[in-house]
């Protein structure tokens, strides 16, 4: 189940919301700029299906939401216990970062925590299949997926070139607790 838990800053321990509502998770994460939506699909592809029949599945959800934001481009992540240099990579992605251009995650199976730091709060976005999330340009992020991740998600660019983040060499990720 989606759940978004919001904690000071400078306190990993105080809860200052916690909702697992949908429609509360968008509303509260509207209010800093990040867009979260429960997709309905009657689409779902197979945990190991290949990155293009995921694609093709989601085609439609795709071109209205690329058209939306002006994407150039879509791919398939796929995460799992298996994956090559999983501690290199889940290590990149618990590092507090920005991109230059908005983060766009649909998760078709699995969960991951996008956990966002934004006006003196840690917004902690725990995503399952059938949510989409857009956190915009400039906020600070990272991503947690777990030590042992098994997850499928599309990532939508604006930037053909793919994901590149910016370190913002802040250590916050390393006082809250990963997934």
């Amino acid at each position: 189940m989606s759940r978004l838990t919001v904690y000071r800053d400078d306190d990993p321990g105080s809860v200052v919301l916690r909702t697992e509502d949908a429609a509360g998770i968008a509303e509260a994460l509207r209010e800093i700029g990040v867009r979260f939506e429960r997709w309905d699909s009657p689409v779902v592809p197979a945990p190991d299906a290949a990155p293009d029949a995921v694609l093709a599945a989601y085609r439609p959800y795709l071109d209205e939401l690329m058209g939306e934001t002006g994407a150039g481009s879509a791919d398939v992540v796929r995460i799992t216990p298996q994956t090559p240099n999983l501690a290199a990579l889940r290590a990149k992605f618990l590092s507090e970062h920005i991109h230059s251009e908005d983060e766009v995650r649909f998760f078709v199976h699995g969960w991951g925590n996008f956990v966002l730091h934004v006006g003196g709060r840690i917004h902690d976005v725990h995503c399952v299949a059938g949510d989409l999330i857009s956190v915009p340009a400039g906020i600070p992020h990272w991503f947690d997926a777990g030590p042992e991740p098994d997850v499928v998600a599309l990532r939508v660019f604006t930037d053909t070139t793919g994901w590149i983040a910016h370190y913002t060499g802040d250590d916050i990720a390393e006082r809250f607790p990963a997934a």
